[in-house]
C-alpha cells in the first residue's frame, strides 16, 4: 500500500511539475565543447571533436525526450525507481551517450566511464561518461552529464567539475565489491 501511495504521489507532483523542455544548444554551446576537446592534446582531430560535441548536445536532449522527462532529475529517478518510467536515471545516460558516441568509431577520442560516490549520506552515486583523447584516462578528459539538467547537456574537465569527484567507473565497482564482501564476512562471523 505505502508503495501504491508513494507511487501516487509521484504521478501527483510530476503532473504538477507540467512538461519541461530541454532548451536546443546554440551553436556557442557545440563550439564550445568542440574546442574543449580540441584542447585535450594535438592528436585530437579538430572534425572528430566537432562531430563529438555536436552528438552529445543533440543526443542529450533526444534522450530526454526518449526517457520522457518531464520533472526534475530527482523526480524522475523517483518515477523510473518506483517503475513508473522505465528509463532516464544517470546510468542509463551515461551508458546511452557512450554506446552513441561510440558508434562514431572515433580514431583520436575514446568514451570512458566514471562514478562519483556521494559526499554525504543524503546523497547517492551519480553515474556519467567521460571522453577523452585517445590513451588518456577519465582524469584528463571532459564529463559529459545530460542527466543533471534533465537533457541539457552539462560538461566540464573532469578534475574541474564543483560537484562531483569523478573516479574511474572500474576503480569504484571493485572498491564497493570489496566493501560488500568484507560485510558479509563480518555478518557470517
Amino acid at each position: 500500500m505505502k508503495s501504491f501511495l508513494a507511487s501516487v504521489m509521484m504521478l501527483v507532483a510530476a503532473s504538477l511539475a507540467g512538461c519541461a523542455t530541454t532548451p536546443a544548444a546554440t551553436k556557442n554551446n557545440v563550439e564550445e565543447l568542440s574546442l574543449a576537446l580540441q584542447s585535450m592534446g594535438p592528436e585530437v582531430d579538430p572534425a572528430e571533436a566537432r562531430r563529438a560535441a555536436e552528438i552529445a548536445y543533440s543526443y542529450s536532449a533526444q534522450l530526454a525526450e526518449q526517457y520522457n522527462v518531464t520533472t526534475s532529475p530527482i523526480l524522475h529517478n523517483t518515477l523510473v525507481n518506483t517503475g513508473v518510467k522505465e528509463r532516464g536515471v544517470c546510468v542509463h545516460y551515461a551508458e546511452d551517450m557512450q554506446a552513441r558516441l561510440n558508434q562514431e568509431n572515433f580514431r583520436t577520442l575514446s568514451m570512458l566511464r566514471a562514478i562519483a560516490e556521494p559526499k554525504s549520506d543524503f546523497r547517492i552515486d551519480h553515474s556519467t561518461a567521460v571522453i577523452a583523447a585517445k590513451g588518456d584516462d577519465i582524469y584528463e578528459g571532459v564529463v559529459l552529464d545530460p542527466w543533471r539538467y534533465g537533457g541539457k547537456l552539462y560538461w566540464s574537465a573532469t578534475t574541474e567539475d564543483p560537484r562531483y569527484d569523478w573516479e574511474p567507473r572500474m576503480e569504484v565497482l571493485r572498491r564497493k565489491y570489496a566493501r560488500r564482501m568484507a560485510k558479509e564476512a563480518a555478518a557470517g562471523s
